[in-house]
This record gives C-alpha cells, sequence and structure tokens, in this order.
C-alpha cells in the first residue's frame, strides 16, 4: 500500500507542539514524513565534502576610500563565485546578537501552551509558529527538524510579536535594515552602478524574520534540519549560534559555513541573481540534522517592494548585445508563489 504523509503530518500537526514536542515526549525514531528518499540518502554517501571556506569580508574599513573600494571587490568575488560570505564588524553590537540568540531560544523553549496561540501555517498572518509541514504538500520536499517563529512584513506594530521576545526583536530587525542599506549600497557598486540603485529598486523592502530551533535529532543521518533550497529573495542575513551545520553547495559539493564568533553570514536570493541578470549567484544550501542540540539561527529576508506591485528583470544597465537578458519581467510576489508551488530549481521558470 502507498505510504500517505497526511496521517503522520496531522497527528504533529493537531499538537500544536512542532518538532520540539515530538522530542520532549521522548521519540527515540523519527517519524517517516521526516526521513530523505532511499536515492538522497545513498547519494550522500558517495559525495565528497569540500575544504573550502566561505570567504570573510571585515567592514571595518568602510569609511576610507581604499577600505571602501577592497570591500566592494571582494563582495563581489564572494558573490560571483559562491554567492555567500561571512561577515564581521558590521556594526551590530555583540549584545544585540546574543540577545537575539537568547530570544528565540526562549520563544521556543517556553510552555507550549503559550507558544500554541500561534501555531498556524496561514502564510497571511504576520506572527506565526510552525513547523514547516506543509511543505509535505509541494512534490519532492520532506518535512525537516525544525520549528519556526516568523514574523513578516505583514506585522502591524510591535504588540503581535510575542511578549518574550519582542524587545529585542525589535532592536535586532533596526539594526538588520540598516546593515541591510548598506550592503546593497555596496552589491550595487560591485555591479559597477550607482551606490543607490538597489535601494531604489526597493530591494530592502520587505523584510521577514525567520527564528529557526533546532531541537536535537536522534537519527540525524535520516533528516536534514532544513532541506536543500535558494532563498526566494534579494539579500539574506543569516545570524547563527555556534553549533555549526549549514552548509553551501560550491563545485557540487557541500562546504561548511563554520560559525564566526558574532559574524553574520550573508547569501545572495534569487532575486538578486535574477536582477544581476547571473553575475551574482544564489546559491544552494541547506541545514543537517544533529544529534546535539538545540540550534539557533535568525534569518533576515529583503524580499523586495510589493506596495505597490513592482516588476523585476534584469537590470537595464547590465543588458547589452553581448550580454542580453536571460530572464523575462516578473512581479516578486509571483516569484514567491511558483517558488513555494515547485520543487527545487524555481529560478528557471522566469528566464528566457
Amino acid at each position: 500500500m502507498d505510504y500517505d504523509p497526511s496521517n503522520e503530518k496531522k497527528a504533529i500537526d493537531d499538537t500544536k507542539a512542532g518538532v520540539k514536542g515530538l522530542v520532549d515526549s521522548g521519540i527515540v525514531e523519527i517519524p517517516r514524513i521526516f526521513i530523505r528518499p532511499s536515492h538522497e540518502l545513498a547519494e550522500e554517501l558517495t559525495m565528497c565534502k569540500s575544504t573550502l571556506q566561505v570567504p570573510v569580508v571585515d567592514l571595518s574599513g568602510i569609511e576610507v576610500e581604499d577600505g571602501r573600494k577592497k570591500i566592494v571587490d571582494e563582495i563581489r568575488d564572494a558573490s560571483e563565485k559562491w554567492g555567500f560570505f561571512q561577515l564581521i564588524n558590521h556594526g551590530i553590537p555583540s549584545s544585540v546578537l546574543e540577545g537575539m540568540i537568547d530570544g528565540t531560544r526562549k520563544f521556543h523553549e517556553q510552555d507550549v501552551e503559550v507558544k500554541q496561540e500561534y501555531y498556524s501555517s496561514d502564510p497571511t498572518r504576520g506572527v506565526r509558529f510552525e513547523s514547516n509541514l506543509q511543505l509535505l504538500t509541494t512534490k519532492g520536499r520532506n518535512a525537516t527538524w525544525k520549528d519556526t517563529l516568523y514574523i513578516s512584513k505583514l506585522v502591524s506594530g510591535p504588540d503581535e510579536i510575542p511578549e518574550v521576545c519582542r524587545k529585542i526583536l525589535v532592536e535586532y530587525k533596526n539594526h538588520v535594515i540598516k546593515l541591510g542599506d548598506i550592503l546593497l549600497g555596496l552589491l550595487s557598486e560591485a555591479l559597477g552602478l550607482n551606490p543607490d540603485h538597489l535601494q531604489a529598486a526597493d530591494c530592502n523592502k520587505g523584510l521577514m524574520l525567520a527564528c529557526h530551533y533546532y531541537p536535537a535529532c536522534p537519527q540525524p543521518e535520516l533528516t536534514l534540519g532544513t532541506g536543500k533550497h535558494t532563498d526566494p529573495v534579494f539579500l539574506t542575513i543569516l545570524l547563527q549560534d555556534q553549533s555549526g551545520g549549514l552548509q553551501v553547495m560550491r563545485d557540487n559539493q557541500w562546504a561548511d559555513v563554520e560559525p564566526s564568533e558574532h559574524g553574520l553570514v550573508i547569501n545572495i536570493g534569487d532575486l538578486l541573481q535574477i536582477v544581476s541578470n547571473d553575475k551574482f549567484v544564489s546559491a544552494i544550501h541547506r541545514v543537517v540534522a544533529n544529534k546535539v542540540g538545540p540550534r539557533i539561527s535568525a534569518a533576515s529576508f529583503f524580499t523586495g517592494g510589493s506596495t505597490p506591485p513592482k516588476m523585476y528583470g534584469p537590470i537595464k544597465e547590465l543588458i547589452s548585445d553581448e550580454n542580453p537578458p536571460l530572464y523575462k519581467e516578473f512581479l516578486a510576489a509571483d516569484y514567491t508563489a511558483k517558488y513555494f508551488s515547485k520543487p527545487l530549481d524555481t529560478r528557471d521558470l522566469f528566464r528566457l
């Protein structure tokens, strides 16, 4: 008989306690919906591990002309070859970074009754707590070993944010918005454009936060913390604790993104790859599951302008006879909708 994951999904959904609830109940074997397909598990055994390290960019010289040029060159190189870099001396105080990790932990580790009122897979809710079980409706995706608190651009005010992490979340978000503007300026220059080009195109709009909690997993070799994917956004700023587990694909091998203390991981999203006409790459990445935990991270996604709706496509200044457009124009919201209705390689939906 064919296996139907919907019963397992419903049983977990009904608890409104997420993956942490499964772990707290004392399971020693993970439910089948979390187990990766056998061909993937077999492939994993034969894949080589990359020893390459994601580039590190130090923002401390940004005020000096020569320093800024060096930073722009490093960001260009990393964005073209990796689509990923680590950022140090970025200006967000370490107390805020530590507070954000702590606030995320406090939300996920509070009494389940308090968390349950936020439990929802309705993407129109400004604040929602969920385990990524709705992905099971998408062909070719398994449930993964994490719970997430989402704070979307639909939040009307701080009062909607759970009290246990409200103050730090608002403070962190304000810092991230400022850093996002700085990075988009540097990325504009790296593309040979005016520093305000990407901001003028609203690439700094629509900020959404995903506060992830990866509990310890009894069978980490069978599942993933986050499945392999690219980000359907312009830019991602990721804060991660010191646990490790994030990996990026480089030359068909997985490279570990080693945590750097008080550093941030920056990655190029699909939309920035598209508007750069493939000059920058949006790299495939994932998070492996682990026997020890929890691993805690907070991803900030710049999703672009949606009100009024804005068309995106390759930037006109980057197009020429020698470098014709590789994508047609589309609305950011249409991109996101298509991304979540398909398995991985969604960028190609809008490729000419």
